[in-house]
C-alpha cells in the first residue's frame, strides 16, 4: 500500500499479527539506528509498552488500514516529505 498516513492510524503489516499504531514519521531506526523508515508505530491497544515493542515499516509494509489517524493542513508538509524520501530511497 502507498498510502500516507498520519499519526494515530492503526494499521496492519507484513508479518506482523498485531494492529499497529503509529506514532512517529520518518525516523530512524534499527539495531543500528540508521535506516530511515516512513513509520514508527506500537502495539494497538496497548501503546508505547517499551522500545523492544516499537516497529519501524515502511509504507509498503502495509497490507491493511483499520483507522486513519487526525490529519491538518500541517500533516500535508509531512506527508510530502514521506513522499520525496520514498522516490529518492527506491
Amino acid at each position: 500500500m502507498n498510502t500516507i498516513l498520519p499519526i494515530g492510524s492503526v494499521v496492519r503489516i507484513k508479518g506482523i499479527n498485531k494492529p499497529m499504531m503509529i506514532f512517529g514519521l520518518l525516523q530512524k531506526s534499527g539495531v543500528s539506528n540508521i535506516q530511515v523508515v516512513d513509520y514508527v508505530g506500537v502495539p494497538y491497544p496497548e501503546g508505547n509498552i517499551g522500545a523492544q515493542m516499537q516497529i519501524g515499516f515502511q509504507r509498503h509494509d502495509i497490507v491493511e488500514i483499520l483507522f486513519r489517524g487526525y490529519e491538518t493542513d500541517e500533516f500535508e508538509v509531512w506527508a510530502e516529505r514521506i513522499k520525496e524520501f520514498g522516490s529518492s530511497n527506491v
